[in-house]
């Protein structure tokens, strides 16, 4: 079994804040949320909406497509 893709792209997201310096309050209030639901996305408690994902692409200066890479096809959706 692969995966969660909700747990991949919360490890993209803890890997790229922190190689940035961020804080988690940093971030939250770049994106408009409360620092407590970026904890969340990070471990793969809550999935990131689409327009969430593009807020924090935007934020954090990188493509959208960053938080794919290395996502394999054995990955599965979160129930």
């Amino acid at each position: 079994m692969g995966v969660s893709i909700d747990d991949h792209l919360g490890k993209r997201l803890f890997e790229l804040r922190r190689r940035l310096g961020l804080t988690q309050a940093q971030l939250a209030l770049a994106v408009g949320v409360r620092f407590q639901q970026i904890q969340k996305y990070e471990c793969g408690a809550s999935k990131i909406s689409a327009s969430r994902l593009w807020a924090l692409a935007t934020a954090l200066e990188v493509p959208v497509g960053y938080f794919f890479e290395g996502l394999g096809s054995g990955s599965v959706l979160a129930a």
